[in-house]
């Protein structure tokens, strides 16, 4: 009888889950929801494009949650860093994310260790580890987009070679590259449409993602939209260059290879065997975590651990 009615309980909650989502998934993907969405982010990245009559009006649409997270020098950025990220939620959402998976993480270690100090660790190190998923997945964001730019600026030269406007190219770039570096461009053209100048359009997307080509490419438009030339062969020439260090970057990772496998397998050979060793003999180290020296222990070797780690990557990371 117990079992039916947790059974019951079970797909009654689940059944509730999906409903929501599904709600929530459709009123989020809605014109209106897509529109709010759009300008929110503009005026959060782009103030400069947004009249002010229009950012009192966006920021009155905005969640009560968002505006008093505004607040905080500590998620001040977070719209920036979600932005460049791009990742398309809002900032009560991935706050309320960050310290969900941080309250699991303390409740897991407290269970699993009863250590409250080891569980607030955990907690902290969860919450920080949200910033540094930001950072990662802007990084990788970032890099995605230097492989994507040289075909986007040949595509723009043969563009305007064929006779085509400028903006007709960057429209052109917005619909047949990929993204992250389509969205961009659709991005600055759709701001164009709604009256921005395309070189200012172009100027603001530095904002929304941290590439030194992107900002060549942009001071080159500003340059030639005030005293003219021939953007096209600036563009091939700007396109094989930035071809031209990227080869030399895959070089440099070939070469660095041996010092990259090096730091992975010191970096995961302590842990591989701590965890082995207490599969085996679960009693062997279990007086690291009863005692408060051994606490102490794990928690120095894991900031010599990181330490070395760091050396490590600083001295295989060369800036090409």
């Amino acid at each position: 009888m117990l079992l039916h009615v947790a059974v019951l309980i079970f797909l009654t909650a689940f059944c509730v889950f999906v409903a929501v989502w599904l709600a929530w998934s459709q009123r989020s993907s809605s014109p209106r929801a897509e529109l709010k969405r759009r300008l929110q982010q503009l005026s959060r990245v782009s103030p400069k494009a947004v009249p002010e009559d229009l950012k009192a009006e966006v920021a009155k649409e905005a969640r009560p949650a968002d505006l008093f997270l505004a607040r905080f020098w500590l998620t001040r950025n977070l719209p920036v860093k979600l932005d460049r990220a791009g990742l398309p939620i809002t900032v009560s959402v991935f706050v309320a994310g960050i310290f969900a998976a941080a309250l699991v993480v303390l409740l897991l270690v407290l269970v699993l260790v009863k250590s409250l100090l080891l569980s607030l660790a955990a907690a902290v190190a969860t919450v920080l580890g949200g910033d540094l998923f930001l950072k990662i997945r802007a990084q990788i964001r970032q890099e995605k987009f230097t492989e994507q730019f040289p075909d986007a600026l040949t595509m723009i030269a043969r563009s305007l070679r064929a006779g085509h406007s400028f903006t007709t190219a960057i429209q052109l770039v917005g619909q047949e590259v990929a993204s992250p570096a389509g969205d961009l461009f659709k991005l600055a053209y759709d701001q164009q449409q709604l009256g921005l100048r395309l070189a200012d359009a172009l100027a603001e997307l530095n904002g929304r993602i941290d590439s030194l080509d992107l900002r060549f490419f942009t001071t080159v438009v500003a340059i030639n939209t005030e005293i003219g030339g021939n953007l096209s062969e600036v563009l091939d020439k700007l396109a094989l260059t930035i071809r031209e260090r990227l080869r030399i970057r895959r070089q440099v990772r070939v070469f660095t290879a041996q010092g990259r496998m090096s730091g992975y397998v010191l970096g995961a050979l302590p842990v591989v065997s701590f965890l082995i060793i207490s599969f085996v003999y679960p009693d062997y180290e279990r007086a690291l975590f009863r005692e408060p020296t051994g606490i102490y222990i794990v928690v120095f070797a894991a900031v010599l651990q990181l330490f070395g780690l760091m050396v490590i990557r600083r001295i295989i990371r060369i800036q090409i």
